[in-house]
C-alpha cells in the first residue's frame, strides 16, 4: 500500500539511514497482537502521508540487526528517523490521531 516498505537488515541502511524524508520505522512480529492492531493505522499514515515520509516494517523475528541495534525490546516500537537520526520513538499501539501527533513536527 502507498509506500509502505518491507525494510530487512539488508536494506535498513539505504531505506532509512539514507533517506531524503523522515521514515517511520514499524518493529513488529507475526505473533503479536498489538501490532495487528496498529498494523492499519501504519497503512494508513502511509497513504496520507505519501512523498512526505516513508514507512516501512522491520519483522523483528527475521531482521534482528536492526532491532538490536535500536534496543528494540517491545513491540509494536515504532521510530521516526529523520537525516538518519532517531528523532521520536514510540511503544505500543495508538489511534491514528495520537500517532500523526507524535509524528508531525518532524515532516
Amino acid at each position: 500500500m502507498a509506500n509502505l516498505l518491507e525494510i530487512t537488515d539488508a536494506t535498513f541502511e539505504k531505506e532509512v539511514i539514507f533517506s531524503e524524508i523522515p521514515v517511520l520505522v514499524d518493529f513488529w512480529a507475526v505473533w503479536c497482537g498489538p501490532c495487528k492492531m496498529v498494523a492499519p493505522v501504519v497503512e494508513e499514515i502511509a497513504a496520507d502521508y505519501d512523498g512526505k515520509l516513508k514507512v516501512g516494517k522491520v519483522d523483528v523475528d527475521a531482521h534482528k540487526q536492526a532491532a538490536m541495534k535500536y534496543g528494540i525490546r517491545s513491540i509494536p516500537t515504532l521510530l521516526l528517523f529523520k537525516d538518519g537520526k532517531v528523532v521520536q520513538q514510540i511503544i505500543g499501539a495508538l489511534p491514528k490521531k495520537q500517532l500523526e501527533e507524535k509524528i508531525k513536527s518532524f515532516i
